[in-house]
């Protein structure tokens, strides 16, 4: 599986050592950065650039999830979600990272640095990449309209 991976500058210890621990792992790691910390770096520009990444790896095919990082993952998830086609997750604990894939079918999981451990972070990201969707039918219904919305704009019955 490939995973696209973004964070701001509160995220960067957690991103370095998820590229190097999922990367161990067999998970095809792309970084959208930053590359260098910056507490003053705009964290939408990365976290959207992951998100479309995911997206466009879905569209031909590929086997793609990614992973967004902040503070608190809020912004993150917020940036990611513009993106059309997203489904991004804010996970704070195992429950909820798990039930993000399989009840909603994210493709993008967003974890605040600064409220968890390394440790902890990382139990959270591996736990939503192995997750599968269930695809049941009222999960997919859900998720229909959603997509409905996200492209026409109009509220489904």
């Amino acid at each position: 599986m490939r995973v696209h991976i973004a964070t701001d500058h509160a995220g960067m210890e957690l991103s370095s050592h998820l590229i190097t621990a999922l990367s161990a792992s067999g998970y095809e790691m792309v970084d959208h950065g930053p590359a260098v910390y910056d507490a003053e770096d705009d964290y939408p520009s990365f976290c959207i650039n992951a998100a479309a990444a995911v997206v466009a790896d879905q569209a031909e095919g590929v086997d793609a999830l990614g992973i967004v990082l902040g503070g608190s993952g809020n912004g993150e998830q917020i940036a990611a979600n513009k993106v059309r086609g997203v489904r991004a997750a804010l996970a704070w604990n195992l429950d909820t990272a798990k039930l993000a894939r399989e009840h909603n079918n994210a493709n993008v999981v967003a974890v605040g640095g600064r409220q968890h451990t390394v440790e902890e972070a990382t139990e959270l990201i591996k736990a939503f990449l192995a997750e599968p969707f269930t695809k049941a039918e009222r999960h997919e219904r859900r998720i229909g309209k959603i997509a409905i919305y996200e492209t026409t704009g109009e509220v489904a019955e």
